[in-house]
């Protein structure tokens, strides 16, 4: 059992790693004041930014209930 709940905190970590670093930074609107506003011509991509936050916030909650399982096993 403890193997298991390790097994699936492993994967979730690396999951959870995967999915921050694929998500833009909070200083690429930065960019687009000084480039001289191309986001606002061709548009920015929230929808994948969107699910990436979404999907990061659940597996920092399933990370947090995997090592409480494993602190109580």
């Amino acid at each position: 059992m403890k193997t298991l709940v390790l097994i699936l905190q492993v994967i979730c970590a690396l999951g959870l790693i995967t999915t921050v670093l694929l998500q833009s930074g909070r200083s690429a609107g930065l960019s687009g004041s000084i480039a001289g506003g191309g986001e606002a011509l061709f548009g920015k991509k929230k929808g994948v930014d969107d699910l990436l936050a979404k999907i990061t916030g659940y597996l920092s909650v399933l990370f947090m209930i995997l090592t409480l399982a494993l602190a109580i096993i």
